[in-house]
């Protein structure tokens, strides 16, 4: 009966028991940050934090180019019955992320493609005429850049760190309603089927990208920029949940190479890969079930040069392991051209260490986007 009454007593009236309320024992409490205010004085928390980081940097991007051309014009006939008046201009619109103190942007190589004027405007309501630095058309990167000061920039995150199921919001100008924050999670990593060239390889997303996202800016939970958004699968023109960007140390490195040199210069081998299936490598009595099998070597090329054959099984450049064609484009990529590459390959039975001379990548043509 004197534990029952002490049991009544402790929850329904503590403070009659000596020391009360204050002398129970509570968890210790975690240190925390301060919490970042938002401009009412309202503590700013998830989502909000991260887009109130991000999205000041994040800009909108109108490209003005003259209509092409139609290839009838010249017909009197035609010109009967349409006249014979000026193109009208378009006007293209997309986004774009300060990535510079000094007014360098990043956005998309086709946001801007035979623009023949860029104007660019801050959220703040500032506008700037931007010139191009330079266009890469295999990552569908460009840099703009723009003589205003202050400059919001945006904090560059860690990409390698991303992992599916992290999350992430998107920031642009869709269908130029205004900046729009729309939120989801990493879909997936190293998507390369969804662009049209081998050293494409992009961050999938729910998050919803609609025309006009195009070059702005997919953040993490912090607020650092991972990624540009660059590409959407839909049958309808709109978002339907899958969203494609460009990582951020891509476009960091495309970036570099343009201010650096005004083109990217990429790694060449003049080999044509296959991925490693179940079948091959039971086929071929492969000791690995990991690399890539060389099916094609250009004549004359670097590769043929340093005695790469078809039928070698390539598992490393350098230090990097290669699992997949992709792995390959992208590790040789990034070899400066000129230089000499340590290829580890599997011949049958036999590992060898072959040295490449890499060659510098002819330009690609890209079209059709």
């Amino acid at each position: 009966m004197a534990v029952a009454a002490l049991f009544v007593l402790s929850t329904l009236k503590p403070e009659w028991l000596p020391g009360g309320r204050e002398g129970r024992l509570l968890p210790a409490p975690t240190l925390l940050q301060a919490p970042a205010l938002s401009a009412s004085g309202v503590a700013a928390s998830g989502h909000a934090l991260a887009a109130q980081r991000a999205a000041p940097a994040v800009v909108s991007v109108t490209a003005t180019r003259m209509a092409r051309r139609n290839p009838h014009a010249e017909d009197p006939r035609f010109r009967f019955f349409f006249g014979d008046g000026q193109q009208p201009q378009q006007v293209g619109l997309g986004s774009g992320v300060i990535v510079s103190p000094e007014g360098y942007l990043l956005t998309n190589q086709h946001v801007i493609d035979e623009a023949t004027e860029i104007e660019v405007q801050l959220t703040d309501g500032r506008q700037a005429r931007a010139r191009v630095v330079g266009s890469d058309v295999e990552t569908d990167i460009a840099v703009l850049k723009i003589d205003l000061s202050p400059l919001p920039v945006i904090a560059l995150g860690d990409v390698r760190a991303l992992q599916v199921g992290d999350a992430v919001l998107a920031i642009g100008n869709p269908f130029n309603v205004g900046q729009t924050v729309t939120a989801g999670i990493v879909s997936a990593l190293d998507r390369s089927s969804a662009g049209q060239s081998r050293y494409q390889n992009f961050i999938q997303t729910d998050a919803a990208i609609n025309p006009g996202n195009s070059g702005g800016a997919l953040v993490d939970a912090r607020g650092a920029l991972v990624g540009i958004n660059t590409a959407i699968f839909s049958s309808s023109g709109g978002s339907m949940g899958i969203g494609f960007a460009v990582p951020a140390d891509t476009a960091r490195q495309v970036m570099e190479a343009l201010i650096r040199d005004g083109t990217v210069k990429r790694g060449w081998l003049g080999v044509e890969p296959r991925d490693l299936s179940a079948d091959l490598v039971e086929s071929l009595s492969l000791p690995v079930r990991e690399g890539v099998l060389i099916t094609g070597v250009l004549q004359d090329g670097p590769a043929a040069r340093g005695g790469l054959r078809p039928g070698d099984v390539v598992v490393k450049v350098g230090e990097q392991p290669i699992r997949s064609s992709g792995d390959l484009f992208s590790a040789v990529a990034l070899l400066q051209p000129g230089s000499t590459a340590a290829v580890a390959v599997l011949r049958g039975a036999q590992t060898l260490e072959l040295k490449l001379v890499v060659a510098e990548r002819p330009q690609a043509q890209i079209s059709g986007r």
